[in-house]
């Protein structure tokens, strides 16, 4: 006979995800470096190591969901704690895009003799920050308050509205990385043109790719609140989203204005 529970917190089952999540991550990362080095074998090792990974997060996620939506086990209590939780994970990648920031402002308050002392160094072409980067930065902008809007309505039991607000929060995504892809493909400087490419393209690849996580996220709140599983008392997946989104906007911000126009003076 099976105990009752008498306290409000959630002792998970024993789960593989966490293995498998593991070994799919440790395949990914050989095989990337592998495929980088042209090992026979490398892309399809790294290729195997993302669809492995994928797999572990799509079943990770439906076990949460259940636990959460169908089981209950996602108390006040709990809930409490996975807020908590993802604020902490907010402030890793903080700490993540601080370091780009910090290489950025390292080369291009003190620009070396190599680079011609200059900032932006010799023969780098910047982007116009008042034409892609200011229309993207609308948009991102625009898709912060569709987010917003979206949580209000959820939390008013409106959830027509809610799912209108997060199909225009994703569009507005899709547009921003539209842009953004076409921004870099115009580019007149790529990764290996000198410290100003590399610390370019990696703030600002890394923020992609922080957008389309986000914009992942999104969707699946959009689904979850098409099939009614969002709750003005129960929404913590998508607290989750829109701290996030909120986080990936204001990144952007910092972006355009250290990287896009002061850099670019």
């Amino acid at each position: 006979m099976i105990e009752s529970q008498r306290h409000s917190y959630h002792l998970v089952d024993p789960s593989p995800w966490p293995i498998s999540g593991s070994l799919g991550a440790l395949a990914t990362t050989v095989g990337g470096v592998m495929y980088m080095h042209s090992f026979q074998g490398g892309a399809t090792l790294l290729s195997l190591g993302l669809i492995f990974i994928l797999y572990t997060m799509f079943v990770w996620w439906r076990d949460v969901l259940r636990e959460s939506t169908l089981e209950g086990h996602h108390t006040k209590v709990v809930q409490l704690g996975l807020r908590y939780g993802f604020i902490l994970f907010i402030v890793s990648e903080v700490m993540l895009f601080f370091a780009f920031f910090w290489a950025f402002f390292h080369s291009s308050l003190a620009p070396t003799v190599e680079i011609g002392g200059i900032w932006p160094p010799k023969g780098i072409w910047v982007l116009d920050p008042w034409e892609i980067p200011f229309l993207n930065t609308l948009i991102l902008l625009s898709s912060g308050a569709a987010v917003t809007w979206a949580h209000h309505a959820i939390l008013a039991g409106k959830e027509k509205r809610a799912v209108y607000a997060l199909v225009a929060t994703v569009l507005l995504a899709l547009v921003f990385t539209g842009f953004q892809g076409m921004e870099y493909y115009q580019a007149p400087f790529t990764i290996s043109d000198s410290i100003y490419g590399s610390t370019f393209y990696l703030a600002t690849g890394f923020h992609g790719f922080h957008v389309i996580i986000g914009t992942l996220f999104l969707i699946i709140c959009g689904i979850r609140q098409y099939l009614g599983h969002l709750t003005k008392e129960h929404h913590v997946g998508f607290e989750a989203a829109a701290w996030y989104w909120h986080f990936v906007d204001v990144v952007w911000l910092f972006l355009f204005v250290s990287i896009y126009w002061w850099g670019g003076i």
